[in-house]
């Protein structure tokens, strides 16, 4: 008599089939199948990557056109704006009035406050162009005046921070006096050498080189005004005062009195009389203005 086991039927799965005992399918070989699919054809397992839509656009030719069309219009662009800025911003100008040294501008400081022994004032050529100011102590540079300006409107904030009265907007109303008696300076001579018609070759920036160093004496006299007081203040700025009227006046004759000084001759004539007082008007006006902006700087 056959036992309790032999009763017992085992199932046989079939193809296709899951298991009854089994909780959830196995899907791994679908999973494994799908993934040699995807393989990409070089075999490193990745899938094959698209072409981006930049190389797409690069492969364009007609895009191609367009950048090279556009890199044209931007080269001719630019070279407008290089031959039309001079217009505008002398610029080749300007860079030779930066054109400077340490030499020569321990060399100009010097003959700013001692004019009195220098001899010759000419201003060196070489083809008809004049040297650069390196080469040249007595060529007129912005460098100096630039650099001037700068640490005398520092200086007269530390004037005025000493005193208590320091603002930032009473600093900025020192920076722009400054500014504007320089711009009514320049203007004002311009007007005179139209009015008195003179053939100079004294151009507008050599104008404002001229009148800017005035501030390296009105600096020298704020500072020792601040060391040592008044006295130090009248002392100093006294001298250069002083210094800064001889040299405008040894300067400025050679280009407002190019004619007379050229050929020798005594200054009779009454065109020459006018140039003359001309050449004494600027440089009486920068010991005046020299006191004018910095005698409240020091108390």
């Amino acid at each position: 008599m056959p036992g309790p086991a032999s009763k017992r039927r085992i199932p046989v799965s079939q193809p296709g089939m899951a298991d009854p005992h089994q909780l959830f399918d196995d899907t791994s070989s679908a999973q494994n199948q799908g993934y040699r699919a995807q393989r990409a054809p070089g075999g490193l397992g990745y899938p094959a990557a698209s072409a981006s839509p930049q190389a797409a656009f690069l492969a364009d030719p007609v895009s191609n056109m367009a950048m090279a069309y556009g890199s044209s219009l931007a080269a001719q662009g630019k070279e407008l704006v290089d031959k039309n800025i001079d217009r505008f911003i002398p610029v080749t100008k300007l860079k030779y009035y930066f054109a400077v040294d340490t030499m020569y501008v321990g060399k100009k400081l010097g003959l700013l406050v001692f004019p009195y022994l220098h001899q010759d004032w000419e201003v060196q050529y070489q083809q008809d162009t004049p040297v650069a100011p390196r080469f040249d102590v007595n060529a007129p540079d912005l460098y100096i005046p630039a650099m001037a300006f700068i640490t005398y409107v520092l200086v007269a904030g530390l004037a005025l921070g000493t005193q208590d009265r320091f603002s930032p907007d009473l600093l900025g109303l020192q920076a722009s006096s400054a500014l504007a008696w320089l711009t009514l300076e320049v203007l004002a001579i311009l007007l005179s050498l139209y009015l008195v018609t003179v053939n100079t070759d004294l151009t507008t920036i050599d104008l404002v080189a001229f009148l800017g160093y005035k501030y390296v004496g009105m600096i020298g006299g704020v500072l020792m005004g601040l060391l040592f007081g008044k006295i130090g203040y009248y002392l100093v700025l006294g001298w250069c005062c002083v210094s800064i009227f001889v040299f405008m006046i040894r300067t400025l004759r050679l280009k407002i009195l190019a004619e007379a000084a050229a050929e020798g001759v005594p200054v009779r004539g009454a065109r020459n009389q006018l140039r003359m007082y001309l050449t004494m008007a600027v440089a009486a006006a920068q010991p005046l203005l020299m006191y004018w902006l910095t005698f409240h700087l020091v108390r």
